[in-house]
């Protein structure tokens, strides 16, 4: 890639200060093509998808900047690893449904802006009825995601039959900012326990990492480009 880079950020801040934290520069690419973002769907057969941040069904209650259709991109190896843990899944009589893939860094920033918007509580019910929207800062939302770089996505489990699929009960539904969606709290039953294990192997047997305060929430290790973050909308 050319160019120069255009800004120095911090990775995964709710591991420490930046000081401690590799630095993740963010690409000036514009491009999906030229940084091998690729939309999932071409490469993992029967992959379910529901979006959420390029409509309005989503807790900012509103598309989300960078989003301009509602496609699950990924680097290049990262969605090989996905579709190698579909066909396992698969075997199960089951399907990956993915939530989102790779969020630009204008999409984080408008997570944040929102974040920081206490006026603005119109999805609190739905999405944090039991935390005030500026914790949301502290391990939620992250100020720079690793989903900019290609290699995080949110995804759950879905059994169907023909073309309708049900997802299995994970105890919460996606982006629901509470304890009780950290991947092991002992408040689920013990048949949404078994889901979220589910779910959690079959995609650490392709090389994918669940973060423990969200169940929905993965990242293929090693990562393809664990420095570099980019900021291509999605179309």
């Amino acid at each position: 890639m050319r160019g120069a880079w255009l800004l120095l950020v911090c990775a995964l801040p709710w591991l420490g200060a930046c000081a401690s934290s590799p630095a993740v520069q963010v690409s000036p690419a514009q491009d999906a093509a030229d940084v091998d973002l690729v939309e999932a769907a071409s490469v993992v057969p029967g992959l379910k998808q529901d979006i959420r941040y390029a409509g309005a069904n989503n807790f900012v209650g509103a598309p989300v900047t960078g989003y301009e259709a509602p496609k699950c991109m990924l680097l290049s190896p990262v969605a090989q690893a996905l579709a190698r843990v579909q066909q396992d899944v698969q075997r199960e009589g089951l399907s990956l449904k993915v939530f989102d893939c790779y969020r630009p860094v204008r999409a984080v920033q408008h997570f944040v802006r929102w974040a920081r918007d206490p006026a603005d509580q119109r999805t609190k019910s739905a999405y944090y009825p039991n935390l005030e929207k500026a914790s949301l800062l502290d391990g939620y939302i992250a100020e720079t995601s690793g989903h900019s770089r290609g290699a995080t996505l949110d995804l759950t489990l879905v059994r169907c039959d023909g073309d309708a699929c049900t997802e299995l009960d994970m105890g919460t539904p996606f982006d629901f900012f509470d304890p009780r969606a950290n991947t092991a709290h002992p408040s689920i039953t013990d048949e949404q326990r078994r889901h979220r294990e589910q779910l959690v192997q079959a995609m650490a047997r392709h090389g994918f990492q669940n973060y423990a305060m969200e169940w929905w929430h993965f990242t293929f290790r090693p990562e393809p480009t664990p420095r570099t973050a980019y900021d291509v909308p999605i179309r």
